[in-house]
């Protein structure tokens, strides 16, 4: 949690960020993952990080890329912000290669990132930070942009002149987010945005996030804070090992597993349970089970049998998986 809370946060401003719209150079696809390694090393001590991976990420989506760590995920990412070379396999990112010199002069105008920490220095103050970034952009619209407006956008105007070694670590994060959108870029990879963050802070980043989608910007977002990554996302990449589990949608990717969750007040006896139901219930701890890919009827069952049992049932419901227990199930499985 943001140890300095601030219950008053202000909705963000966001005319600064529509007033920008992405122009004719959009495509459908903002990033194009194809066959992406990524070794460190060599010979028999080298390490494969990245093993043959391909997504993509849509304009005007948010894509939650999401995995173990080690799962390959964040060198993944670092390949297409042009920080980190790939062994093979393509990456495009606004039809341009983040390896290639000249590609990379034309995307950096066009891109925003937001590491997950560090990059200020200590005794700087958010407002001048903003400022210096402001002035180094050169595209007409980036000129434009007015640093208190992006203060205030991100909720730091009462912070504005406190130096960042004494930010919160949730104010530092709006900072860094402030950052990435200096250049009202056409697509953003933010790292982890929400770490750290209160729960005003985080509502003023979604709203943030919202604004950059609705007028096309394509969002990136690497985060472990699985509930966050279902309350914004629109697509899910899912990796593990070095390897992409699942892609897709996120109504898609839950639609892969159906659900129930049982909460009782007191933690049910397995063995007194019909054979039937019993050996499709999980007990995740007492009193709280979960069962998959329920056959059709078994929930009915339940409900009867619980009902004749008198057990008083706190939570009782059917339908798609959370984020949650799809990732746990897809890479659960395989440690």
């Amino acid at each position: 949690m943001d140890p300095v809370a601030q219950p008053d946060s202000p909705t963000p401003d966001v005319g600064a960020i529509r007033a920008s719209r992405i122009t004719s150079r959009t495509i459908e696809n903002v990033v194009e993952v194809d066959g992406l390694v990524v070794r460190y090393g060599r010979g028999d001590r080298g390490l494969t990080a990245v093993d043959g991976v391909s997504f993509s990420a849509r304009a005007g989506q948010v894509t939650a890329v999401l995995g173990p760590n080690g799962a390959g995920k964040t060198s993944t990412i670092e390949v297409c912000e042009g920080l980190r070379t790939r062994t093979a396999g393509s990456v495009r990112v606004l039809g341009l290669d983040p390896s290639e010199r000249s590609d990379k002069r034309n995307l950096r105008p066009r891109m925003g990132v937001m590491l997950q920490e560090g990059g200020v220095y200590p005794s700087a103050r958010p407002i001048d930070v903003v400022r210096q970034f402001c002035g180094l952009y050169h595209r007409a619209e980036a000129q434009s942009s007015d640093p208190r407006e992006l203060i205030e956008m991100v909720g730091l105007t009462d912070r504005q002149r406190t130096p960042w070694r004494r930010l919160s670590g949730g104010e530092k994060q709006r900072l860094s987010l402030a950052l990435a959108l200096v250049g009202r870029p056409d697509v953003v990879f933010l790292d982890e945005p929400t770490s750290g963050v209160d729960v005003n802070g985080r509502d003023t980043i979604r709203a943030i996030i919202r604004s950059l989608t609705d007028r096309g910007c394509g969002v990136v977002l690497a985060t472990h804070e699985l509930d966050e990554a279902e309350k914004v996302s629109d697509r899910v990449v899912i990796f593990d090992r070095g390897r992409v589990l699942v892609e897709g949608s996120l109504d898609d990717v839950r639609k892969a597993r159906q659900a129930v969750r049982l909460r009782t007040a007191k933690p049910l006896r397995l063995e007194d349970l019909p054979a039937n139901i019993a050996d499709w219930l999980v007990e995740v701890e007492p009193g709280h089970y979960t069962i998959e890919d329920a056959p059709q009827g078994l929930v009915a069952a339940l409900a009867v049998w619980l009902s004749e049992h008198g057990i008083d049932v706190i939570e009782l419901r059917a339908g798609l998986a959370s984020l949650e227990d799809v990732f746990k199930k897809l890479t659960g499985d395989q440690r």
